[in-house]
């Protein structure tokens, strides 16, 4: 009797330094589960390990490892409950996460003891175990995951029969409970510093993009009365979470009101992710903003984090919010409202804690009542909106922003500019600056290329005399005002042969964006076509 018992103690000693050996070889979960079966199997009957992690006030199925049916790298939990299930002839019924007092977790929390069901039927105690009936479970040991002695989590040994799992059975499974904690304690640290290595990187990616494509202006430059109200806004919503809205015409400096909520914020430390809306084809914005896993689509040949969760803890800036698909709004009102959302071609839901920036130079209300914005998108939204005034708007700020722009641009290309011719500056405050702030910028780089002398003056026809005063804001069936902006256009686009954008297009020379010469150009119903057509 005493040999037999000896026996049994070196089989258990061996047992055991099998498993903490298998365990200890691998850091990936699904590769730590893995070994645990093989280790395990020969001497306890289970056919499947689930590991539950406490997130707060809830319980979270993490990861699943069947023996009959296995996982494929990359592969979902949601995925192989379905074919784990399947395998059983059980429609699938997921459950995966639930509050710690509705999960078996809570009989951990207060004992740290094994939990033993035999015949989940007949011993149902959990709203939770209703749902594992519907995978197929019959029976199970859970065994508390504990670090340190707090409780992480649970690791389920489950068997699709039900089975008196005998004492000595329990007993080896708490013999070897640590050395499994540990293994599965590692292995889910091992998988948030992956997934923060990860985010770290895509982050770096963006802040390195942000350096090299930042605006030469760092900072909101005047001191009008319309810019200090749009400060003073800045300054009460920026150490807030709520969602802002920043409205504005093309050029106003939205992008820089952004930054500034930003640097105020508690998030600040984190990185500002910005989107262009606009900027990206339809069937890629999913992909851009929520990611992808590995096979979601042609091309997608490896797994990718989206903008929302390399933002998490931070700031996302949605520009030109105006431009989002109908099905995209939708996506965005869910992220807004639940804080969580999938990859395209993933089931498992990501949690998301990202404070939003909004910006367009549209009119919102009206899109929602024409039917082209959702109603309760644009309420989400609108929270605390901000008004970026136009150039036009704050004048008065003109003559600070002319002395600054030379005064960088001059900086930069290694010349020395004291004066500002007066001609030149009379005309820069009455012109009405269409493109704004992003216009004046350009014409002012202009103006310190070629200047030559310590005053800077612009170039004759740098300002289109049409334009100089208020012929911008004026009605277009005003005396002469139509007829001279469209045979100026006209004279332009012949001098052009037709071409709009670029450094030499039409609208280089006149000035503007090349979006806001497009409108023009329809709205005097001027055939840009037969310009090209005699180039």
């Amino acid at each position: 009797m005493q040999g037999s018992t000896e026996y049994a103690r070196a089989s258990s000693a061996q047992l055991i330094l099998e498993v903490a050996k298998a365990a200890s070889s691998h850091l990936e979960l699904s590769a730590v589960l893995e070994s645990l079966i093989v280790s395990l199997k020969p001497i306890i009957h289970f056919d499947a390990i689930l590991v539950f992690v406490m997130e707060g006030e809830y319980v979270r199925l993490n990861s699943l490892h069947v023996e009959r049916v296995g996982r494929n790298p990359g592969e979902s939990v949601e995925s192989v409950i379905a074919r784990a299930a399947a395998s059983v002839n059980i429609p699938p019924k997921p459950v995966l996460r639930r509050p710690v007092s509705e999960h078996h977790i809570s009989l951990l929390a207060s004992s740290r003891e094994p939990y033993v069901c035999t015949d989940l039927e007949s011993q149902k105690r959990f709203p939770e175990d209703e749902g594992l009936l519907q995978y197929g479970v019959r029976s199970y040991i859970s065994l508390p995951l504990l670090k340190r002695g707090e409780l992480l989590g649970a690791v389920d040994f489950i068997s699709f029969e039900k089975r008196n799992f005998h004492n000595d059975e329990v007993q080896l499974l708490q013999d070897v409970s640590e050395i499994v904690s540990i293994a599965v304690s590692n292995a889910l640290a091992f998988e948030e510093i992956r997934a923060l290595k990860e985010q770290l990187q895509a982050e770096n990616r963006l802040l390195q993009d942000e350096i090299v494509q930042r605006s030469i202006f760092e900072e909101i430059v005047g001191s009008s009365q319309s810019l200090r109200k749009v400060l003073t806004s800045i300054d009460r919503v920026a150490p807030t979470d709520s969602t802002v809205l920043i409205t504005g015409e093309t050029g106003t400096g939205k992008e820089l009101i952004a930054h500034a909520i930003h640097r105020r914020s508690p998030r600040s430390g984190r990185a500002l992710v910005k989107v262009n809306c606009a900027a990206l084809p339809s069937e890629l914005i999913a992909s851009e903003l929520f990611g992808h896993e590995k096979g979601a689509f042609t091309g997608a040949l490896q797994q990718r984090i989206g903008r929302f969760e390399t933002a998490h803890g931070g700031t996302i800036f949605l520009d030109e919010i105006g431009e989002l698909t109908a099905e995209m709004q939708i996506a965005l009102l869910r992220v807004l409202q639940e804080k969580e959302f999938e990859r395209v071609g993933g089931n498992r839901t990501i949690h998301t804690d990202v404070r939003v920036i909004a910006a367009t130079n549209r009119d919102l209300q009206r899109s929602v009542a024409d039917g082209h914005f959702r109603a309760d998108l644009f309420y989400r939204l609108n929270v605390f909106p901000v008004h970026v005034p136009s150039l036009k708007e704050r004048s008065d700020d003109i003559p600070i922003l002319v002395d600054y722009f030379i005064s960088r641009f001059a900086t930069r290309m290694g010349k020395r500019i004291g004066q500002i011719d007066r001609k030149t500056l009379d005309a820069m405050q009455r012109y009405s600056w269409p493109g704004n702030i992003r216009e004046l910028q350009n014409v002012i780089e202009r103006g310190v290329i070629l200047a030559d002398t310590d005053v800077f003056r612009l170039e004759p026809g740098t300002l289109p005399e049409e334009f100089r005063s208020n012929s911008e804001t004026a009605p277009l069936g005003a005396p002469g005002t139509r007829e001279q902006q469209k045979a100026h256009i006209e004279a332009v686009l012949k001098e052009t042969r037709g071409r709009i954008s670029g450094p030499d297009g039409a609208a280089a020379v006149l000035g503007m964006p090349a979006s806001t010469l497009e409108s023009r150009i329809r709205s005097l119903k001027i055939n840009k076509h037969l310009f090209r057509s005699n180039s």
